[in-house]
């Protein structure tokens, strides 16, 4: 009896922490590893990632894990599972060149690396596997199909239909799907981003006839933000300065490189002589481009810093004009209306590209139903987006002819089992969790590190310090009294005087009392100041007293 699971770790009912798994029998699959961007509640945490615990305790039933294509989210919590398993990876040449810069800045050597054509077919052990090209915004994106006893379980990728494409590395593999397609596809896994779109994403994936009336008017410079792993839309950007004979300045050391990469894997070149190193750009020049690039909200953090006059290399003028082609993801909309509100200021002339005429390159409706109906699987899972979009997409199916018992809407966590090709009627659970990184190395726990540091932010921090004897717990020095986004210091001088008061005073009870411990002191003078703060202010800021005892000579 043959029997498969599915099941997602992270990237449904969300944006973002991909990472899909499909077990049959004792083998186990993964697709994707990504991260996700903070929510504002979030404070100082730099990414969100799937937990580990399932493939930690089944790392040995681990075949293989496929990386789909270069985006952080699919990609960004790699370095992390490598450190905790260590089993083959397979990716596409360019992911291949992006993966291994994020090893190295994670200071991961010991790893398994296999690279993958976007179409091609190969054996894992005895399981075939095959890649199917798809077109999206980065080069070098495939689908992948595993096949199993009862038929191929297929995971399309990111996807839109587009046969105008001029890259290879950007193209669609329509005869390797067609192949698939003839020899029969279990389950169908399509992305989800997209189906509450009407029609075809293309050709509104495209923001050259939204943007080519400014390369042509323009009377200075050009400035325009773009993600850096947005491949498409920057090189659309370089063929129109090409075409309009303006030079180009790229201002980001990623796109740098994955632009050196696309050119020497043969996927494309800058045209000679357009390219200008930032080293050697002149802040006085007009006939040019500037692509400043970035991923998540560091592009607008850079652009920011140029909007308000503190970038070392470009200095805005009022001739400028300003293009914002990098739309907020989810997780940055703050930092994208801060940029963009600064960057009014300061030119005369800022453009942001519509996402509604210009779409994210998704499947829409029309180019899922292209999917299905090529795939023609025999259950249909909607996966990577939010509930509504994963409703959606499930109801394109329903609109089709799908019956509902064939089409499978999960959770993260929820396990669609599939024994001799047919549905069990009741689901499976894995354990699913997240996990918060605050820098590269650590890993910050959801409850009271966020909880103080949104105090922090709202409330702010009083710090007390005082010094006593070891021996006599005498006052010999403070109390020291640091205020940060509480009370102005010199409008307040009774409130300060009091608060050191209070921790003095708590002191000399205790050893009177015979019951003094630094600890306890700590405590009690840290809830007296918090109640004589809140009646005073209002606020409930973090209270940080200090005792430190030191020996002295007599």
């Amino acid at each position: 009896m043959s029997k498969v699971r599915i099941f997602a770790l992270g990237g449904l009912d969300e944006d973002g922490k991909n990472m899909l798994v499909v077990e049959e029998n004792d083998d186990i699959w993964v697709i994707e590893s990504g991260m996700k961007y903070p929510g504002s509640d979030q404070l100082g945490i730099l990414m969100v990632i799937p937990g580990f615990e399932y493939l930690v305790e089944n790392k040995d039933r681990i075949r293989a894990v496929f990386i789909t294509h270069g985006h952080d989210d699919v990609i960004g919590s790699l370095t992390n599972l490598l450190k905790e398993v260590n089993v083959p990876v397979y990716m596409a040449p360019l992911t291949a060149k992006i993966f291994e810069r994020e090893a190295r800045n994670a200071g991961l050597k010991d790893y398994n690396l296999h690279r993958v054509r976007r179409n091609a077919k190969f054996r894992i052990g005895q399981t075939e596997v095959r890649t199917f090209g798809t077109t999206q915004s980065i080069a070098d994106g495939f689908g992948i199909a595993i096949r199993t006893e009862d038929g191929f379980v297929v995971y399309s990728s990111e996807f839109i239909v587009d046969y105008d494409t001029k890259i290879d590395a950007f193209s669609f593999g329509m005869n390797e799907v067609m192949e698939i397609s003839n020899r029969g596809v279990l389950a169908l896994m399509t992305e989800s981003v997209g189906a509450t779109r009407e029609g075809h994403s293309s050709p509104r994936h495209r923001i050259t006839p939204l943007v080519e009336p400014y390369f042509e008017e323009a009377p200075g410079r050009l400035i325009v933000s773009a993600y850096s792993q947005n491949l498409y839309r920057v090189i659309e950007l370089i063929e129109l300065a090409d075409k309009y004979g303006r030079r180009i300045m790229i201002y980001d050391d990623e796109l740098r490189n994955l632009m050196r990469d696309m050119a020497s894997l043969g996927y494309y070149h800058i045209p000679a002589g357009m390219d200008i190193v930032p080293q050697n750009f002149d802040n006085d020049a007009d006939n040019v481009l500037v692509i400043v690039g970035g991923r998540g909200n560091t592009i607008f953090k850079k652009m920011h810093v140029i909007a308000t006059r503190e970038d070392p290399v470009i200095q805005l003028r009022n001739t400028d004009t300003v293009i914002i082609a990098s739309p907020a993801v989810p997780g940055t909309e703050r930092e994208e209306s801060a940029m963009e509100d600064d960057l009014y200021k300061e030119t005369a002339r800022v453009i942001a590209v519509d996402v509604r005429r210009a779409f994210s390159m998704h499947a829409s409706i029309e180019d899922l139903k292209s999917m299905i109906y090529l795939m023609n699987p025999q259950y249909y899972i909607p996966v990577k987006g939010e509930y509504r979009q994963l409703i959606s997409n499930a109801n394109i199916a329903l609109e089709m002819g799908y019956p509902a018992n064939n089409i499978i809407v999960l959770d993260n966590g929820q396990a669609a089992v599939l024994e001799d090709s047919l549905l069990a009627r009741s689901f499976d659970t894995v354990p699913v969790s997240e996990v918060l990184i605050d820098d590269a190395e650590d890993r910050s726990a959801t409850g009271m590190i966020l909880k103080d540091r949104e105090l922090l932010s709202t409330d702010g921090v009083i710090v007390i310090g005082i010094v006593i004897n070891h021996a006599t717990k005498e006052v010999i020095g403070g109390p020291d009294v640091q205020s940060r986004g509480v009370i102005y210091l010199k409008d307040a001088d009774y409130m300060i005087k009091e608060i050191g008061n209070i921790m003095e005073t708590t002191i000399e009870n205790a050893v009177r009392n015979g019951a003094y411990d630094n600890l306890a002191c700590r405590a009690e003078a840290r809830e007296k100041i918090s109640r004589y703060v809140l009646r005073e202010t209002g606020k409930k800021p973090m209270i940080l007293p200090a005792i430190v005892e030191i020996n002295t000579k007599d």
